[in-house]
């Protein structure tokens, strides 16, 4: 367990171009999502062209997730796909649930446990859609959610949708203060769902390692940290993107630190962080266009 350098993603400049986002608004909301989809095979172009970079990222990981070395097209649709579940927000964010055809699965789970305790963790990866959530929350009303992330994310993201809906709400806490976890934990006692990314860490956070897709690979400790000092269920959450307009949102139990003594966590802590990296390898191999790791997540050397 231990601190590392600045992650490499961290050291890649955003692509957030908040007027190009708010000219795809307009276009999608005005003409549709079929023509804004096809602005978007051009935007996947142009990234898939001159981001040489991102493209050997990409590759590297998709090698592991396909199991052969990727070719052109496989990059251009790791791109694509990435590219369409940020314009599905477009309409996700205005309530256009009725664009899409979203398969929930586990939710019943999620709802049992929290009726025997107020409050659980989502702990999701750049992997498909975490905005589908908004679905589940339309369809099941008393189930509200926020976010956990830190202070310039939650900038970006409010920006972002600002952008593409001045009116969307996004219920965030804010890591990095003295009253974070407080904070969280009265999401928790009030009976939110608190959603994480857990598959990138921040520069000298610590990490532990883990075997992700037959390699080792580390992954950050704060989210299991949270969870078992507030004692709740973490839940594995996917939306995966599955082409056209499908998406599939799961939930998967990973551990419940309510039932964990003090004296055991650690070792709760490592099983639930290698379920979570198993679940993220199966869910690469299965729907490999779908975890947007554009970056070198091994740390080749």
């Amino acid at each position: 367990m231990t601190g590392g350098p600045t992650p490499d993603w961290m050291q890649q400049k955003e692509r957030s171009h908040l007027g190009l986002l708010r000219l795809m608004v307009w276009i999608s909301l005005r003409l549709g999502r079929p023509v804004g989809r096809l602005v978007l095979r051009g935007i996947a172009l142009y990234f898939v062209l001159f981001s040489p970079k991102a493209r050997r990222n990409g590759r590297a990981y998709l090698a592991r997730a396909l199991g052969r070395a990727p070719t052109w097209r496989d990059g251009y649709r790791h791109v694509l796909s990435f590219a369409s579940t940020v314009h599905d927000r477009i309409y996700l964010l205005n309530d256009r649930f009725d664009l899409f055809d979203i398969r929930i699965t586990g939710h019943d789970a999620v709802q049992q446990a929290l009726d025997r305790q107020p409050g659980a963790f989502l702990v999701g990866a750049h992997l498909g859609s975490f905005e589908v959530l908004r679905a589940m929350a339309h369809q099941h009303a008393r189930t509200p959610v926020a976010m956990l992330m830190f202070e310039d994310n939650a900038r970006k993201i409010n920006a972002i949708l600002h952008a593409i809906n001045p009116h969307a709400q996004q219920d965030v806490v804010a890591l990095g203060h003295p009253d974070s976890m407080l904070r969280a934990r009265d999401k928790l006692d009030a009976g939110f769902l608190v959603g994480m990314l857990a598959d990138r860490s921040l520069a000298n956070d610590a990490t532990a390692e883990c075997m992700l897709l037959g390699a080792p690979a580390r992954f950050p400790l704060g989210p299991w940290r949270m969870a078992a000092m507030l004692r709740r269920p973490v839940f594995f959450m996917s939306g995966l993107y599955l082409g056209g307009n499908r998406y599939e949102l799961h939930f998967e139990l990973l551990a419940d630190f309510s039932t964990i003594d003090r004296g055991e966590r650690d070792a709760a802590m490592a099983r639930a962080m290698q379920a979570y990296a198993d679940r993220l390898s199966v869910l690469c191999r299965r729907a490999p266009y779908n975890w947007f790791n554009f970056f070198d997540f091994w740390q080749r050397t």
